[in-house]
This record gives structure tokens, C-alpha cells and sequence, in this order.
């Protein structure tokens, strides 16, 4: 029986899982937390994944690991290895200026122009939590560490780089040991996801200069080995692990719901839409993973609970007992504002109010309604891109939800499945891994719910949309 071993290096924690090779089975794990913030030392992760490599048993009988992180994080190294200063994270917004800014350059001022070159150029357009842009505020801001950076990595590069026995001190040959892989790399804004290349030139224009960047590794190639023997896979970014971990496939959406919300697919063709709302990742089995981000999804179904002074299984029964449609009553759940539609100072409303339907079940459910409905938005924008939606899987804490699992079939009209709930990014790298190990990605078996599609006969959705439109 060979081992293999997964890590997610999320934001909030480092996850470890070891499995069987052959049938995906879990045979221990490990878990350590990190640091709060959006600006983190690497130090940090390192320190976390030794704990949770320990919490797990340890790497001396694993054949393989592979490593899932967080996407975008810019870690600069000097010329030495050392880091020139802490990581600016994904959801660090200080860049959000340089974001406009390189938009704007792009098109000559004309800001419709820019983005049209980002798309076509990248396949995503610049925001705060790009790499780009990141670099691009170091160059404006911190001119003295710019000027020291000689390499440029990202969060799961970086481990990756350290496991393979490297580190501060390791110099020039050190770095040109850094790897990455293109769907991490196709999120950093200096990369063609359409032809699998970085763009120096971008760099340079942001930098003031082209630092060293990590070799892109196809979907089964190696790193190298740990100083212990065991084989690293080329990691993948936390999206495109997560997708591996489901087992998502050519015409699947996976659609998660969390804090905020997320609607990515796997398609044979890379996005590159000039609106922004879909972002055009790279997966990692060689195909593509365009993307959409929503900023409201359980947190709506948390405030609505409060609101009603009931525990989140009573809100759940709440909005069973509704009848599809909630009397006509419509939440259009922007309750932090939005990304998908971009509205980001936008918030939530509610529509259709009669004495006769504004009851507590009826709220209930057009809280969860909206959230499918926010969400269905998302799989809209996918599809105008051209992807083939047959099947959602849908994953996440309010996946779990059974008023969730009611709407979601008859709103999406598409056959749903809901997986287990596990450590999906961790368990995608653990696939990986394996996939490194014997080129080929195993075919593990996933338990999930299945949900055949229903029908909107409420008409729920267009009505939503109408009320959304609004804020146009």
C-alpha cells in the first residue's frame, strides 16, 4: 500500500491528509492554525505545516505530497532566499488602486480598453487580489524592497521550494529550484493562461525589473523530492485543488457556499471576459477553471436567522415549510455588497412585501432562494463564456443545508450532487499526488447525494433578476 499525502494551506490553517494510493482511503491527518491578517511572514506556514505534518505522522513512510494553497499571495525573496518582507494575501485590498491603475495604463486611459487587454492578454482583469497588483503598489510604495526582489513566488511554491530543502541562504541556485504550477501561476496577472506563458514585459512594468519566476509544472510532472526521498508534485492553487479533490470533470460546475460564494468550472476552452466578472484560471489537470466570485452566502442565512431569533436548523425548517417562491416575496441578498454583479458599495433589499406573505418561513426561504439565485447569476456568467454546464457539485458549509438541497435542483434546473463534506483542497492535492506517483489521476470513489434537476415553475429565478436589475 503506498501513501500519499495532500496539504491545504489555506489562509486560516494548514491541513494535512494522508491516503491510500490506490482507493483514496484516510488514514491519518493533521491540522494546525495560522496567523489573522491579510499580510503574513511565510515563516508562519512553514511553522504550521511542520506541526500538522506531525499532527498527521509524519512524511517517512509517504511516497508522494503535493501542495494546495491559498491563490495570488505574493512572497518576494532577495537574491540570498531570504524574504524580502511579509506576503501580502489574496484578500489584502491595498492594491485595489494599482488595479485601476494598470486598467487604465492599459488602455491609454481608457479604462473599457484596459480591461480588454487584460482579458486577452491573461485571461483575467486586474484587481486588489492579483499578484500584479500587489507587485505594482511594492514598486510605488516600498521602492527599497522592490529593488531587492530577485524572485517572486506564491504560497504554495513557496512550501514547495522549502520542502524540497530549501530556504534562506540557498542563493542563486536555490531559486532557480522554484516551481509552480499554471493554475496557481494563471492567477498571478503576469501569466497567458491561453498560452501557458508568463508575460516578462508585465512584470516589468509594474517591478521596474523581472525577478526570477517559478518553472510552470504540467499537471503530472515533479518538483523534485523531499531531503527524506518522498516525491513532490507540482501543488496546485486552492480553486483548482478543491476541484481535483471533488473529482470535477469537463462539463461540471462546482458551486460552493461559504462566508462568501464561488462558482468555478472545468472547461477544454480558457475564458476572457472583459467585464470581470469571470476570471480565466487554469485548472490543474490541464484543462481550465473559469471562475466567479460572490461576496453573500451563509452569512445571509446566518443574518436572517438572527433576525428571526432562531437556531440555523430552525431557519432550515422555516424555509421548508414555505411553498416554492415564498408567497412572491424576493431577497436580493447583497448584504456586504457584491462582486458578481460588481457593486461593491451595494446593499441587500427585499421585494414583493403583502401583509398576507411576509411571515418567517417566507423570509426564510427567499433568503435561500436569493443566495441560489446570486449564485445562478454566477453559472449565467460561466456560461456566456461557453461553458458546458451537465452537472453542479455543490460543496461548502450551506451546501450541507436541506433547504439548500430543496432550491438549489429546481432553481439551477441541473443535476446536483453534494459530496461529503471533507477537506477538499487537501484531498485534490492528495490526488495529485498520487497522479505523480503513477501518471494518472486515481479514480477514488465519492460519496455524495444526488439531486435530479427540478423546474422553476414559480418563475423564482426571473423574478429575482428583474428585482436585481434594479441596481443597474
Amino acid at each position: 500500500m503506498a501513501l500519499i499525502a495532500g496539504i491545504d494551506s489555506s489562509t486560516q490553517s494548514c491541513k494535512v491528509v494522508i491516503r491510500d494510493a490506490d482507493t483514496g482511503t484516510l488514514i491519518r491527518q493533521g491540522r494546525a492554525a495560522h496567523p489573522e491578517g491579510s499580510e503574513v511572514h511565510p515563516d508562519h506556514w512553514w511553522t504550521a505545516l511542520q506541526e500538522a505534518i506531525a499532527q498527521a505522522g509524519g512524511l517517512d513512510d509517504v511516497a508522494a505530497v503535493s501542495v494546495g494553497g491559498q491563490q495570488h499571495g505574493m512572497v518576494c525573496l532577495d537574491a540570498d532566499g531570504q524574504v524580502v518582507r511579509p506576503a501580502l494575501l489574496w484578500n489584502d485590498t491595498r492594491s485595489a488602486g494599482a488595479a485601476a491603475d494598470l486598467i487604465k495604463a492599459a488602455g491609454d486611459g481608457d479604462a473599457a480598453a484596459g480591461a480588454r487587454y487584460w482579458a486577452q492578454a491573461t485571461g483575467t482583469v486586474p484587481v486588489a487580489s492579483l499578484t500584479l497588483t500587489k507587485l505594482h503598489w511594492l514598486a510605488a510604495n516600498e521602492p527599497e524592497n522592490a529593488a531587492r526582489v530577485a524572485a517572486v513566488c506564491l504560497p504554495h511554491d513557496w512550501l514547495t521550494w522549502r520542502l524540497l530543502g530549501y530556504g534562506p541562504g540557498s542563493g542563486e541556485a536555490g531559486l532557480a529550484a522554484l516551481t509552480t504550477d499554471r493554475s496557481d501561476a494563471s492567477g498571478t496577472g503576469y501569466f497567458s493562461t491561453a498560452s501557458g506563458e508568463y508575460l516578462p514585459d508585465v512584470v516589468k512594468s509594474s517591478l521596474g525589473h523581472v525577478p526570477l519566476l517559478p518553472q510552470v509544472l504540467g499537471p503530472l510532472e515533479s518538483a523534485g523530492k523531499t531531503p527524506g526521498g518522498t516525491l513532490l508534485a507540482a501543488g496546485a492553487g486552492d480553486n483548482a485543488a478543491a476541484g481535483l479533490g471533488v473529482g470535477a470533470g469537463l462539463g461540471d460546475v462546482v458551486m460552493s457556499l461559504g462566508t462568501s460564494g464561488t462558482v468555478f468550472a472545468v472547461s477544454a476552452t480558457p475564458a476572457a471576459d472583459a467585464s470581470g466578472l469571470v476570471a480565466g484560471f487554469a485548472d490543474a489537470s490541464g484543462n481550465y477553471l473559469p471562475l466567479v466570485c460572490t461576496l453573500n452566502a451563509t452569512r445571509v442565512f446566518d443574518a436572517t436567522a438572527a433576525l428571526l431569533d432562531v437556531s440555523l436548523q430552525e431557519f432550515n425548517e422555516l424555509a421548508l415549510s414555505a411553498e416554492p417562491g415564498a408567497g412572491g416575496l424576493t431577497l436580493v441578498p447583497y448584504f456586504d455588497g457584491e462582486r458578481t454583479p460588481n457593486l461593491p458599495d451595494a446593499t441587500g433589499s427585499l421585494h414583493g412585501i403583502t401583509r398576507a406573505n411576509y411571515t418567517p418561513a417566507n423570509l426564510a426561504r427567499a433568503a435561500v432562494e436569493g443566495v441560489v439565485c446570486s449564485l445562478a447569476d454566477g453559472l449565467a456568467a460561466l456560461q456566456a463564456q461557453g461553458v458546458e454546464a451537465r452537472r453542479i457539485i455543490l460543496v461548502g458549509g450551506g451546501a450541507q443545508s436541506a433547504a439548500v438541497q430543496d432550491v438549489a435542483p429546481q432553481l439551477l434546473g441541473i443535476h446536483v450532487v453534494v459530496p461529503e463534506p471533507g477537506e477538499y483542497v487537501a484531498d485534490g492535492a492528495a490526488r495529485q499526488a498520487a497522479a505523480a506517483l503513477t501518471g494518472q489521476f486515481p479514480q477514488w470513489k465519492l460519496d455524495a447525494v444526488d439531486l435530479p434537476a427540478g423546474r422553476d415553475d414559480g418563475g423564482v429565478l426571473a423574478r429575482y433578476r428583474r428585482c436585481a436589475a434594479l441596481y443597474a
